[in-house]
């Protein structure tokens, strides 16, 4: 038996290079090497107490069957009631469906509503995952580019290039991973009486970093007249719950895509499990004071890295307005060596930040912008000026 013998559809698929480059991270770690490791996008807080004690009185009250597949009627109720709250969104439970994370969520709603041949129109800098889960769904990514002079959003001229007869499917996520960036109200809008000439286009909204914002309002596509009726908002607990490893996320659609995700799920996984459910519905419904705390916590170590990286000799960067990641330009070292090693690209470079500065990043071609490279900086305020002295001391070996 040989790898020859696995599927094309497996063989085809990329490895994630988030994970990959934390797990060399922890190999490191596992030879006794400190590393600082800023490549997973992961809160460095502890779930909220009262999340916590939900979960526990859960396993208490034995809610420990099989979940209903689309989730338990009483979360679907509480995630229309916020987004009601924070969105002015109006849904009924029906279109609610719960999954094992935000990306199974966006995983479910790809293989529902693309076929081969239908193109999907993916926003670089992307988030990692996006490329590979249209390509299991057999659709064509279709890359539009933003770089660091745009702040790395595109624009509605661009957009309209894009789309072909072929588009099915839009992709957008706001805040960005893995650059912060959000789109204004009037960008969204911009966008929105682009989408309005393509009645059939479906508008993907991965809103999982909406209560990262360090700016104003958050904006979703779903709010525009007429876009509820073909947009899939994507959403759940993990980033602003510091929920991660609960593996609880949603999507709010039009009833026919609900159905449809509810059907696939029924197969692949059926309900999510049911201790996290009722722990999310903690976190939803109950005191959202802790994602307050957390943003502002995100909010000043932002101002921490980005006034450290900026001392850095040829970092270009933007300032963030949300999520927890800063992507600075570093392509300024590019054919530059430190006698051993020659940076041909990102990649080369956070191999040398690794190998040589033990920091831990992901290279920007992992997200659709090879000059780039991503640092999360959900880590503590010292952890964070430990690891970007490091990285300035690395910098200044190549020469």
């Amino acid at each position: 038996m040989s790898t020859n013998q696995l599927s094309y559809r497996i063989n085809q698929l990329a490895e994630s290079e988030t994970l990959k480059m934390s797990q060399k991270s922890t190999e490191l770690k596992e030879q006794g090497i400190d590393v600082i490791n800023l490549t997973v996008g992961e809160p460095d807080f502890n779930t909220p107490t009262h999340v916590k004690q939900a979960a526990i009185q859960a396993i208490n009250d034995n809610i420990t069957k099989y979940a209903p597949v689309p989730g338990y009627p009483k979360l679907r109720q509480a995630i229309c009631d916020k987004l009601q709250r924070d969105n002015q969104l109006t849904y009924k439970p029906s279109q609610i469906i719960v999954s094992n994370g935000a990306k199974h969520s966006l995983a479910n709603v790809l293989q529902c509503v693309v076929d081969k041949g239908d193109e999907v129109i993916i926003l670089a800098p992307y988030w990692v995952s996006y490329i590979e889960l249209v390509k299991l769904s057999e659709g064509t990514p279709v890359i539009v580019e933003a770089g660091l002079e745009q702040d790395f959003k595109i624009t509605p001229a661009q957009l309209e290039k894009a789309i072909t007869p072929k588009t099915k499917v839009v992709m957008f996520n706001s805040p960005s991973n893995p650059t912060g960036s959000i789109y204004s109200y009037q960008e969204v809008e911009a966008m929105v009486e682009v989408l309005r000439k393509y009645p059939n286009i479906i508008v993907l909204s991965d809103e999982i970093y909406e209560t990262i914002n360090y700016v104003g309002k958050h904006t979703s596509f779903a709010q525009f007249d007429g876009m509820i009726e073909r947009t899939v908002v994507i959403n759940g607990v993990s980033k602003g719950y510091a929920m991660t490893g609960w593996r609880i996320g949603y999507i709010a659609a039009p009833l026919w895509i609900a159905q449809a995700t509810s059907k696939l799920q029924g197969q692949y996984t059926s309900g999510a499990c049911s201790i996290a459910q009722m722990a999310s519905l903690a976190a939803i419904d109950g005191d959202q004071s802790c994602v307050t705390e957390m943003r502002d916590a995100f909010l000043k170590r932002r101002d921490v890295i980005i006034g450290l990286m900026k001392e850095i000799p040829g970092f270009k960067l933007n300032v963030p307005d949300g999520a927890f990641y800063v992507f600075p330009d570093v392509s300024y070292y590019f054919g530059k060596s430190d006698g051993d090693v020659t940076i041909k690209d990102s990649t080369d470079f956070s191999m040398f930040l690794l190998e040589k500065g033990h920091v831990a990043s992901v290279p920007g071609s992992a997200f659709g912008s090879p000059d780039c490279v991503r640092f999360s900086y959900a880590a503590g305020e010292a952890t964070l000026k430990e690891a970007i002295e490091r990285i300035k001391k690395s910098c200044a070996t190549l020469k």
